[in-house]
């Protein structure tokens, strides 16, 4: 199941992401983002733990119909973000799929200037 501690280590083991506390009526609410662009949000700090995430809006209902963890994203816009409840329910390996996606998604919105940065500053895997 995945944990605070893990789902910190995933968010910020995506090339050049990096976690930021923007809004000061939810100290606690962290956000990740590459090149200043959100990908996932969630308070590492709360019982039941969650993260929403960036989504195709064509996979995202597909996604809420299939697995009853995962809802339209709370306070975002649900065509393009949901919210995954990780109760321990769901494969590790999805929920760190949809946070890879998420960053995806985020990345294929920057400028190419700065997909050509993120790209040179990924570490060669041998």
């Amino acid at each position: 199941m995945i944990d605070a501690q893990a789902l910190r280590a995933v968010c910020l083991e995506q090339n050049g992401a990096g976690e930021e506390f923007p809004f000061p009526s939810s100290p606690d609410l962290s956000v990740f983002k590459v090149c200043g662009k959100i990908f996932a949000l969630t308070d590492l700090t709360s019982e039941t733990l969650s993260v929403s995430l960036k989504c195709d809006p064509e996979l995202a209902p597909q996604l809420r119909a299939a697995h009853p963890e995962i809802v339209p994203g709370y306070h975002l816009n649900k065509r393009h973000w949901n919210t995954v409840a990780l109760t321990g329910a769901l494969p590790d390996q999805l929920v760190r799929e949809m946070i890879e996606d998420s960053y995806d998604l985020v990345v294929a919105g920057l400028p190419r200037a700065q997909r050509l940065l993120l790209d040179r500053a990924r570490p060669r895997r041998s």
